[in-house]
């Protein structure tokens, strides 16, 4: 006699739950990575911030300056596509952990 006995059903409803809350829990991460990541206030002032300065170079001209500026904007804009990226890829893997626990729990007899 075992401590602890499950039947095939008790299983597959405990790891349906298990996949259901990882899922709920991977989708919303995703949604608050893009939302406050992406459309962080940061982020922006930070581009308008070297829009001016890369501005005062043309104006100063100064080329050392402007050649930075252009790096850092382009460099701002590979860290919103990365956080948009994995922002997108929890929600991808949120809702397939989701249909996963829905697929599980039609096992269930």
């Amino acid at each position: 006699m075992m401590i602890f006995e499950m039947t095939r059903n008790d299983f597959l409803l405990t790891t349906a739950g298990v996949a259901l809350a990882l899922g709920v829990v991977m989708w919303l991460i995703g949604v608050i990575v893009l939302v406050s990541r992406v459309l962080g206030g940061e982020i922006k002032r930070i581009a308008e911030q070297t829009a001016r300065l890369a501005q005062k170079g043309i104006a100063e001209e100064v080329a050392g300056l402007i050649g930075n500026a252009s790096g850092l904007i382009e460099s701002l804009n590979q860290l919103v596509r990365t956080t948009a990226g994995i922002g997108v890829f929890l929600i991808i893997a949120g809702m397939l952990m989701i249909a996963a626990a829905f697929g599980l729990a039609f096992q269930i007899q």
